[in-house]
């Protein structure tokens, strides 16, 4: 299947991403979330042989795309099928076990949500999917028709803080008593049901949220990811993050705030705080943020929080 670049998103905070992320033109970079390759192809402009870039993906679709929009790097654009958070193996495949600069721009592509077939849009009516790899077994209706009450509605709590949640999650399960859910049209209907007009558009977005998030284990990735990235960075070395909801940003922020602090409080005035040998200096005291001028144009880059960290 053809994969059209009109699909894939604009890159956001496209200079500011590479302000933040090459030191060296000269380096080994990762875009470990390559989507279309925007991101991925303005880091290549900036290289200089024998500079590379390593492209990410779990979604086949990008892996296909990016390949060909990067075809006239061949030797330097270096790409590979893979979930982020297998980082560590992906790398240690291509013989690379230090690199200058890591990128994560999080969430889902606008191809993702725009492509009926792959089930992330409460805007089409298609099977419930929301598999970032289709190779996966769990997918959204799995969920939807599986999972426990409780379960669910914890779910949607969790990932999606939707306020409805066990009133959906109690809606869901008395549904499928009589027929599975299928697609997202027949969610759509059954969220409306419960929350009216009113609020719909913004508890369709935080339960189609939640349910992407559980079906690909985003979160639980995205912790060993970050991990495994400040390990693999070399000394001087950059890690750029962009998230665009608080639950990735929170994570994001933690991550970085333990890895560079330089003791632990004991909490206890009778016992004394540990010194620690912090691993990265943190250089975003607050995120970065997308203009007003890029906002206008690329409606994506409204919620987008960017930080940058280097490597000790």
């Amino acid at each position: 299947m053809a994969v059209r670049l009109a699909l894939y998103h604009t890159p956001v905070l496209r200079d500011e991403v590479l302000t933040g992320l090459i030191t060296s033109a000269g380096g080994i970079y990762v875009d470990a979330t390559l989507g279309g390759g925007g991101h991925a192809e303005s880091i290549l402009q900036r290289l200089n042989p024998p500079g590379v870039l390593v492209g990410l993906d779990a979604d086949s679709d990008a892996i296909q795309f990016a390949t060909s929009r990067l075809s006239s790097y061949q030797g330097r654009a270096v790409l590979v099928h893979s979930n982020f958070r297998d980082i560590s193996v992906a790398l240690a495949q291509k013989g690379i076990d230090r690199v200058s600069g890591i990128l994560f721009d999080l969430g889902v592509s606008s191809y993702q949500l725009d492509e009926p077939s792959r089930g992330f849009s409460f805007r089409t009516d298609d099977r419930l999917d929301m598999r970032m790899d289709r190779t996966q077994a769990v997918d959204a209706r799995t969920i939807v028709n599986q999972y426990e009450e409780r379960e669910l509605a914890d779910v949607l709590w969790m990932y999606g803080e939707e306020r409805a949640s066990r009133r959906i999650a109690h809606a869901i399960v008395r549904h499928r008593t009589h027929s599975p859910l299928q697609t997202t049209g027949e969610l759509t209907a059954l969220v409306k049901g419960i929350v009216g007009e009113r609020f719909l558009v913004k508890s369709l977005a935080r339960v189609f949220q939640a349910l992407r998030i559980e079906v690909n284990n985003e979160l639980m990735n995205l912790e060993s990811a970050l991990a495994q990235a400040i390990a693999i960075l070399e000394p001087g070395g950059r890690l750029v993050v962009i998230s665009y909801h608080s639950l990735e940003d929170r994570i994001v922020k933690d991550t970085l705030k333990q890895e560079a602090a330089s003791v632990q409080r004991s909490g206890n005035k009778l016992v004394p705080d540990t010194l620690l040998q912090p691993k990265v200096k943190i250089l975003t005291k607050k995120p970065i943020t997308a203009t007003d001028d890029e906002s206008r144009v690329n409606p994506r880059s409204r919620s987008a929080k960017l930080r940058v960290a280097e490597k000790l």
